[in-house]
């Protein structure tokens, strides 16, 4: 069973799962005066999102967590913007709190707004899209799906991206699954974006 919900990006009413926005979380947030020292200092360095005062009861995995995060978004050598797509088609297919958060990130990435609606609706064979763009995406989705990235869907993505970026985009994706199953297991509730600047502010913790 599914609910629609309205994106705080889009406006449009999108399908979610039947407990988003029902202020149903499983698991209390962490307040940072209740957190371990390291804990505390990471969150109160950070805005008040609710993916942060969850994973914070992880009290020895949050902070390298957050630096992993952090690697992620500002060190890889995957192209920002196929990164981005494919946080993207994660969150459209596993998580709308990712694709809420991301799409502002993805922006900055140089994503643009015609894209952005494409890829809500599943359009992936829209013009667009560059073949680069769209065979990120297809992979991305395939990992979602089942983790079994066909062969064909492989060689595309080959044909654009060398060994690393193949590895760093699998890595990206497999993140941002796990998490959104995480956050779908626990019932976390929505946050507004925060856009680019979350990125900044996981730099900061290095």
């Amino acid at each position: 069973m599914v609910a629609r919900h309205r994106s705080e990006i889009t406006g449009r009413c999108v399908a979610g799962p039947n407990w988003l926005g029902s202020g149903m979380a499983r698991v209390p947030y962490l307040d940072p005066d209740d957190a371990a020292e390291d804990v505390a200092r990471a969150l109160r360095r950070l805005p008040p999102l609710h993916v942060f005062g969850l994973l914070a009861h992880a009290e020895t995995a949050f902070v390298p967590a957050l630096r992993l995060g952090s690697v992620i978004l500002r060190e890889l050598a995957l192209d920002s913007g196929l990164r981005e797509l494919a946080i993207l088609q994660v969150g459209r297919l596993a998580a709308r709190y990712e694709w809420d958060q991301h799409v502002p990130i993805a922006r900055e990435a140089g994503i643009s707004a015609e894209q952005i609606d494409a890829l809500d609706r599943g359009e992936l064979e829209a013009d667009c899209w560059t073949a680069a763009q769209r065979a990120v995406l297809v992979f991305a989705a395939a990992i979602v799906s089942d983790g079994d990235v066909d062969d064909a869907t492989y060689r595309e993505v080959r044909e654009h991206l060398g060994t690393r970026e193949v590895v760093e985009l699998a890595l990206a994706a497999g993140l941002y699954l796990m998490l959104a199953r995480i956050m779908t297991a626990l019932r976390i509730d929505p946050d507004p974006p925060v856009g680019g600047h979350l990125v900044q502010l996981l730099s900061d913790l290095d």
